[in-house]
């Protein structure tokens, strides 16, 4: 199944059509970590991570994974963990995903850089959730509702169409 996200504000997925948001700064083949530019390619879909605290486990038969309070994404290009799921402290810095917001109370990893990963090419490419639609740092943001139909729709061998 083939995701495409469409003219810059909709996600297409066979007949379903989602508003989404992207990058405040648009799409871009070359991405680099902080440009706010949601990269261009096609790309797998990864792992599910969900805060149990605040909603049960989502519908779907993607790798899902419980949020833990510490737990993050390393967006340092100098940390050896680059682009991949850290527990944070004080050597470890990165996205936290136990957040005050709703922001990821879901969200699925975008394999964007996450093979042979190269330092500054850009980490942390999500598709979350969003309550305005604001422009993102360069992921791809969708309403719970939406979410949660896409989740249920997808599977392992989905990959994602960014044009």
């Amino acid at each position: 199944m083939l995701l495409k996200l469409k003219n810059k504000e909709h996600l297409i997925v066979d007949e379903f059509k989602f508003k989404c948001s992207i990058g405040k700064k648009g799409l871009k083949s070359k991405k680099k970590e902080r440009d706010n530019c949601t990269p261009i390619g096609v790309f797998k879909i990864g792992k599910v991570y969900y805060r149990a605290d605040r909603i049960k486990k989502p519908d779907t038969i993607l790798k899902t994974k419980k949020i833990t309070k510490n737990m993050g994404w390393c967006d340092d290009p100098y940390n050896k963990n680059y682009n991949k799921e850290i527990i944070l402290n004080r050597k470890n810095k990165g996205e936290k995903f136990f957040r005050k917001d709703s922001t990821y109370d879901i969200l699925i990893v975008i394999e964007y850089n996450t093979k042979k990963i190269q330092p500054f090419k850009g980490s942390a490419i999500f598709i979350h959730l969003t309550k305005n639609y604001k422009p993102t740092q360069g992921c791809i943001a969708l309403n719970k509702n939406d979410l949660l139909i896409l989740l249920r729709i997808i599977d392992k061998n989905s990959k994602i169409k960014i044009c």
